[in-house]
């Protein structure tokens, strides 16, 4: 067996089974993520757009494409057409621009709301009086082509697993709360190479795991 089907077993073999594994081929050739879909991995996660569109024409048409890095409204164009799930809508704008190019596909787009939990600045995020305004429009029909599937969120990048623990914890805090009035929320996005263990212990179901699988970039 190869290191990237091993590494896979490995990882799923100590996850819950209700736990998602999204594989981060950003970077990563295309025979790479050939080999990780010959093992039976599904769900892969791009962070640009041109290089998950150039990927998605030369890969099996049944992967299921994350979208998971910062997306400018001017590229959701591009992916409209098969994205499976796009992890992180941080603004309203982006939210309507996303419903605008799902309705001239004829079909509803799945997105989740990327909370800042993070302490670091550069990490992107809604707060939660954004996230109230966007979710109060939203059932009112506000965006008829998008479905929001829950939250994605990152940790702060320390050694400090506390920290972490506590950041994924107010998250999952977050999600329990909104689940209970949205029956469509499926996914909390939480966790990477680093710190996915923390993440599944504080509550997350899915997790975006790419050094852990593919090796260093």
């Amino acid at each position: 067996m190869n290191n990237i089907c091993q590494n896979i077993q490995n990882i799923e073999q100590n996850l819950p089974g209700y736990v998602s594994l999204v594989a981060v081929s950003k970077t990563k050739p295309v025979a790479d993520i050939q080999t990780a879909y010959d093992c039976g991995q599904r769900h892969f996660g791009e962070n640009k757009v041109q290089e998950l569109v150039e990927k998605e024409a030369q890969l099996p048409k049944d992967i299921k494409w994350h979208l998971i890095g910062h997306l400018q409204r001017n590229k959701v164009k591009y992916i409209a057409g098969f994205v499976y799930l796009i992890h992180g809508v941080d603004n309203i704008k982006l939210l309507k621009e996303i419903d605008k190019q799902a309705s001239k596909h004829h079909k509803t787009i799945n997105v989740l709301l990327q909370i800042k939990i993070a302490q670091e600045e550069t990490k992107f995020g809604m707060n939660e009086a954004l996230l109230d305004d966007i979710l109060q429009q939203y059932k009112n029909q506000a965006f008829p082509n998008v479905q929001i599937k829950g939250f994605m969120g990152m940790a702060t990048n320390t050694s400090d697993k506390q920290q972490v623990a506590t950041e994924f914890s107010r998250l999952s805090g977050l999600y329990e709360t909104y689940s209970r009035e949205l029956p469509e929320f499926t996914y909390l996005s939480m966790g990477m190479s680093g710190d996915y263990p923390i993440a599944v212990a504080n509550g997350s179901n899915m997790i975006r795991v790419g050094s852990a699988i593919f090796g260093a970039r």
